[in-house]
């Protein structure tokens, strides 16, 4: 069971901030902002006699069948910090048989079809097949696992999988399932959800039957345990970028003594609390919100 209380919230984005002061980033009077903000935060009686949430762990399946009818709403963000990199990595590579793992609606089925790709679809979440199906009437939709994937070897030159592998616990079989389905020479492109983004508190919710708090199981893979599992499987980086998210204007001043709200408006409600503490999580560079991958499968068999 997963404990998670507004103050702690808070009191971690000051910490982060207080550390990047510390580290050089900040200034004299940021810094003792900061610490303003902290006792201020202390001080506020609805967060220091808050008693927290319980929170329950769900399954991948679970969250994206409750999150499958508003998906491609335009609400997710990440959708615009990475496409334009993924994009123009496809761009680049010739039309042939492709995969779109845990593809979700169809969101890259649609973007592989309209390039001329020969696309198959595959995902664990019936509901989000089910509308990948109308989005994409052109391609072929299978259920299964990354892990597992329903395909023979060899069978694709291009495998795509975006914003999938933080709910993978373990990458070094997801990405020899991608070694195994791929062609000598073919190549794999991926989107993650940036460790630092998880950490901040990006993870899909999924209450549970009552409307319990529960949030989809979460792993902030670092851009070391792609690589690592990459290479295990026989695969060679050719490009990796990391998209920061830099935020226009000055921060809108700090609501220390503001009550927390429901828990189903956290992270975001939590983090308008301390809007400037927020902004220096990622430095004066800005957010790193995802991480982008282009790979290209060896000549050797892959490790099974």
């Amino acid at each position: 069971m997963i404990y998670q209380h507004p103050l702690a919230y808070l009191l971690g984005l000051e910490g982060v901030a207080l550390l990047r002061g510390w580290a050089g980033d900040y200034d004299r009077e940021f810094t003792l902002a900061r610490l303003a903000e902290v006792r201020a935060l202390l001080a506020n009686p609805a967060l220091a006699s808050h008693e927290g949430v319980p929170v329950g762990r769900a399954a991948a399946q679970d969250g994206y069948r409750q999150w499958a009818p508003t998906y491609d709403d335009g609400r997710n963000t990440l959708f615009d910090a990475e496409e334009p990199t993924v994009h123009e990595i496809l761009a680049g590579l010739p039309a042939g048989p492709a995969l779109d793992a845990a593809c979700g609606t169809g969101r890259y089925a649609e973007h592989l079809a309209a390039l001329g790709h020969d696309v198959i679809g595959v995902d664990n979440s019936p509901d989000m097949l089910d509308r990948a199906r109308t989005r994409v009437p052109a391609a072929r939709f299978l259920l299964g696992p990354l892990d597992a994937l329903p395909l023979p070897d060899a069978a694709v030159d291009l495998a795509v999988c975006a914003l999938a592998l933080t709910h993978v616990p373990d990458l070094t079989p997801v990405f020899a399932e991608f070694a195994r389905v791929l062609r000598p020479g073919g190549s794999l492109v991926i989107s993650d959800a940036h460790p630092d983004l998880v950490l901040l508190g990006s993870v899909v919710p999924s209450p549970g039957p009552a409307g319990e708090p529960g949030l989809v199981a979460t792993h902030p893979h670092t851009t070391g345990d792609h690589l690592r599992a990459a290479l295990a499987a026989g695969f060679q980086p050719l490009r990796c970028d990391e998209p920061r998210h830099v935020p226009e204007g000055p921060p809108r001043p700090s609501t220390t003594d503001a009550t927390p709200g429901p828990w189903q408006d956290w992270p975001w409600t939590l983090m308008s609390t301390v809007p400037e503490a927020t902004r220096a999580f990622g430095g004066p560079r800005g957010l790193l919100q995802t991480v982008i991958w282009h790979f290209q499968r060896g000549p050797g068999r892959p490790t099974r």
